[in-house]
Parts: structure tokens; C-alpha cells; sequence
């Protein structure tokens, strides 16, 4: 099991593949199984990269409060770890946020970013309730709930469900609380337009609450391609993976040839 120590702290991580590195960023109570079939179909062509974030499945309890700097301060050491210069940065949901932030505070050590179903800032009633509940439920310590629930609308067989349920299972209350947190507060939408480098936005047609956001962000980003999947809602990575991975493997050659 592949392990990097980070100031004391063990972070989980996978490498597979070989070629154009892409790392990918999960939501908060998720881990690196969230990418399953990324890995398995992407690795052909790329070196995919996954990585439990701190206190988040096999990745050990975080002292220091889990912040997207603190997250983007992990990616580079693991790329420095995995002797990687630069890299496309993607991240499904609240893992989209911090593409984005990765873009505006090290976008020398990025290649691009892909943001699924992300925001760069949460400003409707729905996406509000929908986080203050996940923070409500870790601070009550009913992380199996969350890990449940969240498992469950991710997955789309038994064996998928059971490898995220369990892994889900592992997360540490306090530091899913903390990653909650900074996304309810986050916000860099007024710094949009200094992320100069190519981002592909990636929605669900049937992800209502998120289209929004979508359009927000292919409105202010210099550099912005958006695409939404015909019958998909927010679960792109696992209920979308065909188109998905495909729209991945466009971009990627785009940029990189």
C-alpha cells in the first residue's frame, strides 16, 4: 500500500499508467475509490493519479485543520514525491474548488484543470443546506450516515458501493468536518479571471442545482470549455465514466500535443 509521510502524517496514494500525469481530488467523506473507473480506463493512455486526502480513508488523522492550501500543499509534495513537475489537476465536486484554487496559487506546477461538477463558490440555498448538513453530521460523529448515504448515490453496483462504503467508513469525523467547512466558506469567484491556463468543465444536464455554477464559471474563466452529459446528474466519475473519460482523453491530447 503506497504511502507518502508529509510532516508526519501518512497520505494513501495510487499511480497507475503511464504518459500525461492527471491527479484526481475527491469531496469531502469520499476517497480515492471515488475514481475507480478513471483509473482503470484512463491508465491506458495517462498516469493516473488518486490520493485519500488527509483523515479521509486510508490517509491518516490530520492535527492541522483541513484547508484547500493544506490539500494543494499535499498534491505538490506527492508530485515531488513521484519526481512529476506538472500535471492536469481534477477534481469531482467540492474537489472542483480546489482545482481551481491549485490554479490561482501554483499554476507553474499545472498542466490545466478539469472541473466536474465543481463551484467556485457556494451561493444557493440548496448546496448551503446540502454542506451544513454534511458538518452537522461529522460534528455528531454519524460519519457511518454520511458514508451511507454518500456511497450509495455514488455507486453503481454492489461491489462498487461496498469498496466505497468501506473505505468511506475510515474517514475521521473531525477532519471531514473541517473539508465541509472551507468549502461552505469558500470563494474565488471575483479571481476567475487571472487563471489563464485551459480548464475543462465537465456537468451533468440533469444536475440542476449545479448548472448555475457551470455557466458562472464558462462566463469569468479566460480559458473555459464546457460540456454537459446528456441524462447525467451530480455522480459524473462513476454514473457518466464512458463520457467522462472520453472528454478527459479529448482535452488532454488537445493540450498536450
Amino acid at each position: 500500500m503506497p504511502m507518502l509521510d508529509v510532516d508526519g502524517i501518512s497520505l494513501y496514494y495510487s499511480v497507475k499508467g503511464k504518459g500525461v500525469p492527471i491527479v484526481f481530488i475527491h469531496p469531502p467523506v469520499l476517497t480515492s475509490v471515488n475514481f475507480q473507473y478513471q483509473m482503470e480506463e484512463l491508465s491506458q493512455e495517462f498516469k493516473v493519479i488518486t490520493f485519500d486526502i488527509r483523515g479521509h480513508g486510508r490517509s491518516q488523522y490530520s492535527r492541522l485543520p483541513v484547508t484547500y492550501p493544506l490539500i494543494i500543499e499535499d498534491i505538490k509534495n506527492l508530485l515531488d514525491h513521484l519526481k512529476i513537475k506538472k500535471a492536469i489537476i481534477c477534481g469531482y465536486s467540492t474537489g472542483g474548488s480546489i482545482v481551481l484554487e491549485y490554479l490561482l496559487s501554483c499554476a507553474d506546477r499545472a498542466l490545466g484543470g478539469i472541473v466536474i461538477g465543481g463551484m467556485s463558490e457556494v451561493r444557493d440555498k440548496y448546496l448551503k443546506q446540502k454542506i451544513s448538513l454534511g458538518i452537522s453530521l461529522a460534528n455528531k460523529d454519524a460519519v457511518p450516515i454520511l458514508a451511507l448515504s454518500i456511497s450509495w448515490s455514488n455507486s453503481n453496483t454492489e461491489n462498487l458501493f461496498n469498496k466505497m462504503f468501506n473505505e468511506a467508513l475510515k474517514g475521521d469525523a473531525r477532519n471531514i468536518e473541517q473539508y465541509y467547512y472551507y468549502s461552505l466558506h469558500y470563494n474565488c469567484t471575483h479571481q476567475l479571471e487571472k487563471i489563464l491556463l485551459p480548464i475543462l468543465l465537465i456537468y451533468g444536464k440533469k444536475d440542476k442545482p449545479l448548472n448555475h455554477y457551470a455557466n458562472l464559471l464558462h462566463d469569468k474563466l479566460p480559458c473555459a470549455e464546457l460540456k454537459f452529459i446528456d441524462h447525467a446528474k451530480h455522480q459524473i466519475p462513476t454514473k457518466a465514466s464512458s463520457v467522462l473519460n472520453e472528454s478527459i482523453r479529448h482535452f488532454v491530447h488537445t493540450q498536450t500535443v
